[in-house]
């Protein structure tokens, strides 16, 4: 059994301000000396980077659709090994899931990790209907500890003390804090949320505030006295995970263009024995000496005259890719892999080492959960291997000419019909994301196609032409 202090900040609905919370929480616990290990449920990149900021730690994802239960508890307690907190920002509402039965909602992880939930209430135009609610958040679901509220937009004391009556006279459940009413602290959204914390360093000051305002409004030492009152876990004993000694040399595209990584892929891919090489896509002017590229998500739109401009990287990329650099892109990095982006009547080129372009729309193009298997001839993936993942994207390729698709979608839109993962020379480019603790085999596959190009590469010589430069013979 494992003694891990936790909480999980959950909500009624979207939109009642637990991100805003939890990231001045975070930075609140951390600037009292706490080891804060911050997380986030569900398939998200851009609340965990600010979480990350916030608690001065990498924010993990728990998300029991992508990650079976063993191995999220497994990460979970790996994670938390040297945390004093583990701190867990919820999706939606507390009981929203997939189905009628709230499959994979964050009272569904709030259960698997037996952690009290703290429910924070937008209690505008509010007062005495703040218990009832509470009460049928109590008793929805068996196992649920609905254990404490913080209330948000509270317009004055008096309003205030209205609320906090009614939470004592008919719910007994303590009040751990109420946000006053006022100029939202919190960060500039963007299509697909929050603008990514790598990408704006101008809007790092906004954490300090939230911490503030955080501080003056919340009972922080109520918060961690309940957090330190959660049961131990049962967890098997999580060794460190070793990693084999480096092999190849793998670019990452690591910018502000491109910021979609979850750290468990990083990890798996140094497990499997990559050297991860950052790229920077806007400023390095030619590509780097690496044996494969993984290009994550991120908003390459938003960037595209720097995108552009950077003309060497781009054909340097392209004429890899032509002799068989093994690429793994994911949605941005399918973007920036085509020909060319278009968007709000403004048109880009870019890398070109897939025959298609892409067509920024108004309206989401793909948004959710994917599942699927492996349908097609690809470098990395069996046949047959089943796929779980997400997607969330505005663009939609336009164009294509030539290529074959690895991924068939059981759920999920895909670059087309349910067709997704392109697969051109040895590059992979799908609008599905994947996380390594859901995807066994993933990482080993990259590595193993970028070790034999590296061999192909290293051995080829004009004394030596039936050696194929792309390593496949």
């Amino acid at each position: 059994m494992t003694a891990i202090p936790r909480l999980v900040l959950s909500a009624p609905h979207g939109r009642s301000g637990k991100t805003t919370l939890c990231l001045g929480l975070a930075a609140a616990f951390a600037g009292r000396g706490l080891r804060v290990q911050p997380f986030k449920k569900g398939p998200d990149y851009i609340d965990p980077g600010w979480l990350g900021e916030a608690a001065g730690r990498p924010c993990r994802n728990l998300d029991l659709f992508l990650v079976e239960a063993g191995a999220l508890l497994a990460g979970f307690g790996r994670a938390c090994q040297s945390a004093d907190l583990a701190l867990i920002e919820g999706a939606h509402g507390l009981y929203d899931g997939l189905d009628g039965e709230g499959t994979n909602s964050t009272a569904q992880l709030a259960r698997l990790l037996q952690a009290p939930v703290v429910l924070v209430i937008d209690a505008s135009r509010m007062t005495q209907s703040v218990a009832a609610l509470v009460r049928g958040f109590q008793d929805f679901q068996p196992g649920v500890n609905v254990a404490g509220v913080i209330l948000n937009q509270v317009a004055n004391p008096r309003h205030r003390a209205k609320l906090a009556d009614a939470l004592s006279r008919h719910v007994k459940i303590p009040l751990l804090g109420a946000l006053p009413r006022g100029p939202s602290l919190t960060i500039p959204d963007r299509h697909l949320g929050l603008v990514p914390r790598d990408e704006e360093a101008g809007l790092l000051p906004v954490v300090e505030e939230l911490r503030r305002a955080v501080e003056a409004s919340v009972d922080l030492d109520g918060l961690l006295d309940l957090a330190r009152r959660a049961p131990p876990l049962a967890l098997s004993p999580v060794p460190p995970i070793a990693a084999l000694a480096p092999s190849v040399r793998l670019g990452v595209a690591r910018d502000r263009a491109f910021t979609f990584y979850y750290p468990e892929n990083l990890e798996a891919l140094r497990r499997a024995g990559a050297e991860l090489v950052p790229l920077d896509t806007l400023e390095d002017r030619s590509l780097p000496e690496v044996d494969g590229l993984y290009l994550g998500g991120g908003f390459p739109e938003m960037f595209l005259e720097a995108l552009e401009a950077n003309e060497g990287l781009r054909r340097d990329i392209r004429r890899a890719v032509s002799d068989g650099l093994p690429v793994y892109a994911e949605c941005g990095g399918l973007m920036y892999l085509a020909r060319r982006i278009t968007w709000n009547g403004r048109s880009a080129s870019m890398v070109g080492a897939l025959p298609c372009d892409i067509e920024m729309t108004a309206g989401i193009q793909g948004h959710g959960y994917v599942r699927g298997r492996v349908a097609g001839a690809n470098p990395y993936f069996p046949i047959g291997t089943a796929l779980r993942g997400h997607e969330f994207h505005y663009s939609r390729v336009t164009g294509l000419e030539a290529g074959e698709f690895a991924f068939s979608l059981e759920r999920g839109r895909g670059i087309a019909g349910g067709k997704d993962g392109l697969v051109v020379e040895n590059v992979l480019a799908a609008y599905t994301h994947l996380h390594a603790l859901g995807a066994p085999g993933w990482a080993e596959g990259l590595v193993a196609q970028a070790h034999a190009y590296r061999e192909g590469r290293v051995q080829a010589s004009p004394l030596t032409p039936t050696l194929s430069p792309r390593g496949r013979g």
